[in-house]
């Protein structure tokens, strides 16, 4: 299988549902290692994120996300993404997600490599 490669990538968010935390202005630095992923994320609604999870196919990985929004929250969920290449070469993380706290909706994400 042809590794993803998110180790030092980092993303912003291009398109988000309603009911999601994130938005342009918030950052995710990105890890790897082997089939292990994890990130830190803040800006915008976002003090501070982290997620861990694992690559389970060469196009896509899951993970776990959990972060402190500027409100004073600690929100949770878990997310499985697939990997896109756009014309620039840049990684493009399509994520269907749902959270594990609050009302438990699901939810859809875009992000790009920067």
């Amino acid at each position: 299988m042809n590794m993803i490669n998110l180790n030092d990538k980092t993303f912003i968010s291009l398109v988000n549902s309603e009911n999601g935390e994130i938005n342009h202005k918030t950052s995710f630095y990105y890890k790897q290692k082997d089939h292990t992923i994890w990130a830190e994320y803040e800006g915008g609604d976002i003090v501070k994120g982290t997620l861990l999870g694992k690559i389970t196919n060469e196009h896509e990985f899951e993970f776990c996300y959990q972060h402190l929004s500027k409100d004073g929250n600690i929100k949770a969920g878990h997310c499985k993404t697939t990997v896109s290449i756009l014309e620039s070469g840049k990684i493009k993380l399509s994520e269907n997600w749902q959270w594990f706290t609050g009302d438990q909706s699901k939810g859809y994400s875009e992000l790009v490599e920067i």
